[in-house]
């Protein structure tokens, strides 16, 4: 069956496990592209212009925000960081669908410049199980668990802004309800009536 590139948005609350489900999904589909995001901070030892992120100035970043170049972008500890539209636009130019891990409100500015874009929304089974993947981390501050908490509720109320919601409860299930996703609207097109369980 033809497959159709498709831009793909994955969001969710802190500790859902989003990375890990986008690691193990890519691992299995080499032509899921990921983008590299544009940065303002400076380099980091070991990291690449072009290849870790694009590196640049303050003043390069609003002349592309100010151009409209950037599909969504977003004030991180002191700098900047956006995924360009031209990263996009080059990937699925070559046939390749696109993966772009970014919080709800980049989602929701994705689909206002990509209306085709596909919004997936992972949660895990239940807030107390998040609390103890927060906890579990062992790096973060009580502080910073109890706003990772209350973020993750205004988080978890946009969740039907999405096209599909995926539970992370077991890593396997999630990975094949995330690939299933992928697969259906690749080659389908159209929204799927599914939340994983």
């Amino acid at each position: 069956m033809a497959r159709t590139p498709r831009l793909f948005v994955i969001s969710g609350p802190s500790g859902a496990g989003k990375g890990t489900l986008v690691s193990l999904v890519r691992e299995r589909h080499h032509d899921l592209d990921l983008t590299v995001s544009a940065t303002t901070r400076k380099p980091r030892e070991g990291e690449i212009d072009g290849v870790s992120y694009h590196f640049i100035s303050e003043e390069e970043f609003t002349r592309r925000v100010e151009a409209g170049e950037f599909l969504e972008w977003a004030h991180v500890h002191g700098h900047r960081y956006g995924t360009l539209k031209s990263e996009v636009d080059e990937r699925m130019a070559r046939g390749h669908s696109v993966i772009l891990e970014i919080d709800i409100q980049g989602g929701m500015n994705v689909r206002k410049v990509y209306p085709d874009a596909v919004l997936l929304f992972i949660i895990p089974p239940s807030a107390e199980e998040l609390e103890r993947r927060l906890r579990g981390r062992g790096s973060e501050r009580e502080e910073d668990i109890a706003l990772r908490l209350e973020n993750a509720k205004r988080e978890m109320a946009m969740k039907d802004s999405y096209d599909t919601i995926i539970i992370n409860d077991s890593l396997d299930v999630a990975v094949g309800a995330l690939e299933a996703a992928i697969d259906h609207y690749e080659t389908s097109g159209g929204p799927e009536e599914h939340v994983s369980d």
